[in-house]
């Protein structure tokens, strides 16, 4: 009798909270404005958007990666300029 119970008040669907963020995700992904998209880009889109809610994937360091090679470009542009005057 314990374990019926055990069962009926501890079942726990353990694929049930993944599938339904699945699906509700590419619900937001695939709105009105964007019902043209194919099956690969869809895909692609629903994997980045997983990778970055899940922390595999982090633009953080891309964009410092980014912003340092854009300062330093503009501060040799900067020194390019006093050397010509």
């Amino acid at each position: 009798m314990l374990s019926r119970m055990a069962r009926d008040y501890l079942a726990i669907q353990g694929s049930a909270t993944p599938s339904e963020r699945a699906f509700s995700s590419g619900g937001l992904t695939d709105t009105k404005n964007r019902n043209r998209l194919n099956g690969v880009v869809f895909e692609s889109l629903q994997l980045l958007k997983s990778g970055y809610r899940n922390g595999h994937i982090s633009a953080a360091s891309d964009a410092k990666h980014h912003i340092d090679s854009l300062i330093a470009s503009f501060d040799d542009e900067e020194g390019d300029d006093d050397d010509c005057t």
